[in-house]
């Protein structure tokens, strides 16, 4: 029996696609993709409490989340439950957990809440179980999950590859935690299937070498203008076929002010970078004021990493 309760509390971040392009359709069903995606500061807080064998989960979201959407993700089958699993079936460890996730990221948002939060229990629990295992060695795990897993255990800017489980670095030499690039994200309160859009997207492939270049080099040089002239999203039209009023948000954003706006992922959300934090708040006023329904925003800046242990690394 456990005589203290050791806890691990981690920060994982959302994500956003700055270019996303759907090379290829495997015999399985996967498709190939070459994305360049960025960890942002709009973050799930997710607690992990040490239990003598058993594995559970504990959602709260405060009434920021429609409680119909946590629907989607059962107790017992959600990424970060089968995340734990699949980490205790490869070290062989007997311990148990408690997940506790603090939802603030939309699900179904093409924003990587539940990646990143998967992402998150990979890390915590390596810690938490004592597994030593390598970041790499994570990884390879979080590629069995989801496409996002391996480039939020990753951190920062990447340039994503194969069904997702081909991760690259990209220097951010113009980026760190004093000099971020702002956004403002917004999502119609809508939860879009990943699965969904990749099937209507069909057979149809995307390429944009040309954007994919640009935003290495925006990137490399934290040039954040020529990054909103270069966002590109293959699947963007795919998902405006099905939800217009994501159409219509991605064009109020641009009429608000933003430097360039995109789908994130496969939906429903949508960013606008912007200048600077002040550009930002004043991006997200506008864009309330132009919509006639309800549209939940936030502003956010980039990260320097990805998942990250907030307190730790065990409190007893």
């Amino acid at each position: 029996m456990l005589t203290q309760e050791k806890t691990i509390t981690i920060e994982a971040p959302a994500k956003v696609n700055l270019s996303l392009e759907v090379l290829g359709r495997r015999d399985n069903g996967y498709h190939d993709i070459r994305s360049t995606l960025l960890p942002v500061s709009l973050v799930d807080r997710i607690t992990l409490t040490l239990t003598a064998s058993e594995i559970v989960r504990e959602i709260a979201d405060d009434g920021l989340i429609d409680a119909e959407l946590l629907k989607l993700e059962p107790p017992d089958q959600g990424l970060t439950v089968r995340a734990a699993h699949l980490l205790k079936e490869r070290t062989g460890v007997q311990k148990g957990v408690r997940i506790s996730i603090q939802k603030n990221i939309p699900i179904g948002g093409g924003l990587g809440g539940g990646s990143s939060d998967a992402a998150a229990v990979l890390v915590g629990l390596n810690a938490l179980w004592n597994c030593q295992l390598e970041r790499s060695e994570l990884q390879e795990l979080g590629g069995q999950l989801g496409c996002d897993v391996p480039a939020l255990i990753q951190g920062g800017a990447v340039s994503v590859s194969g069904t997702g489980t081909e991760v690259a670095e990209i220097p951010m030499h113009g980026l760190n935690e004093n000099a971020s690039w702002w956004m403002v994200i917004a999502n119609p309160n809508v939860a879009v299937s990943t699965r969904d859009i990749y099937e209507r997207h069909g057979g149809s492939l995307t390429k944009a070498d040309e954007a994919y270049k640009n935003i290495l080099f925006s990137l490399k040089r934290g040039d954040v203008c020529l990054a909103a002239s270069s966002l590109y999203n293959g699947l963007q039209t795919t998902v405006l076929g099905k939800y217009p009023l994501i159409g219509m948000i991605l064009e109020e954003m641009t009429k608000a002010g933003a430097l360039g706006s995109l789908v994130s992922g496969s939906g429903a959300s949508t960013f606008g970078l912007a200048r600077d934090e002040s550009h930002a708040l004043k991006i997200e006023k506008r864009l309330k004021e132009r919509m006639d329904c309800a549209v939940w925003t936030c502003v956010a800046r980039t990260l320097p990493d990805g998942v990250m242990v907030a307190h730790g690394p065990l409190e007893a």
